[in-house]
């Protein structure tokens, strides 16, 4: 029996992990969704061949990373896009058409070598849909790569110019600090906030807060819908 791990945080990736394990009867598969439990201690009992983190919001140890094949997913085609917030990134630079990189993790951030990239198309659907497909793709696809290779994949490091995004605030979300000229505009902030864990795109008035949700194109004109909160305004 071959070991792996699964480090994920998101509904859908724990979904997706759990329907792996039964795909892959030749693999002891644990899954781990508490970062507590990323622990040497852990890797210890175990004992993967690989630490897969298809969505995973800490940096991950040395003493991880350092005593196994740890790897990491990104939404970017690396290494553009190295950092935090890749889609919400891509999609304010009007970049809808972009990769899954499945990286080696090391000290910096997103700057190991990539062993596969998969085509994403960001164009339509909210966060959450998004993170969806790509998680998808992710279980359906790349790990089973892994899971299915005679040998360790070997991966290649990154070619090409590097750009490095910055990692969004809540801040970010307030419809204000945003440059917005056209529907498209307006479609792209509210959708790409509309996720599992993300602070959603709102706008103030007084001492309301509009949060807005659900974003969808209809030719010239974006529907959706809205939550009030009063007393919420610095």
């Amino acid at each position: 029996m071959r070991n792996a791990i699964i480090a994920t945080i998101k509904s859908f990736n724990i979904a997706n992990a759990e329907k792996l394990t039964k795909r892959f009867p030749n693999w002891n598969i644990t899954l781990i969704t508490d970062k507590s439990r990323l622990t040497e201690a852990t890797l210890a009992s175990v004992n993967p061949e690989y630490v897969f983190f298809p969505h995973w919001s800490w940096i991950i140890p040395a003493d991880i990373y350092t005593k196994t094949e740890c790897v990491v997913f990104h939404m970017t085609d690396l290494p553009f896009g190295r950092g935090g917030s890749p889609m919400q990134n891509l999609i304010v630079r009007k970049i809808y058409e972009t990769k899954i990189a499945a990286l080696r993790a090391e000290k910096g951030m997103d700057t190991g070598p990539v062993y596969l990239k998969r085509d994403l198309d960001i164009s339509t659907g909210s966060a959450n849909e998004i993170l969806s497909r790509v998680s998808d793709v992710i279980f359906n696809d790349m790990i089973p790569a892994f899971l299915n290779a005679e040998k360790h994949l070997a991966p290649r490091p990154q070619q090409g110019a590097t750009t490095v995004f910055s990692r969004r605030t809540p801040q970010d979300s307030d419809m204000r600090s945003a440059a917005m000229q056209t529907t498209q505009d307006l479609y792209d902030f509210v959708r790409m906030l509309d996720g599992e864990g993300y602070p959603p795109a709102f706008i103030k008035a007084g001492r309301l807060k509009l949060i807005l949700k659900n974003a969808e194109r209809h030719g010239t004109k974006i529907t959706g819908t809205f939550e009030a909160v009063e007393n919420d305004c610095e």
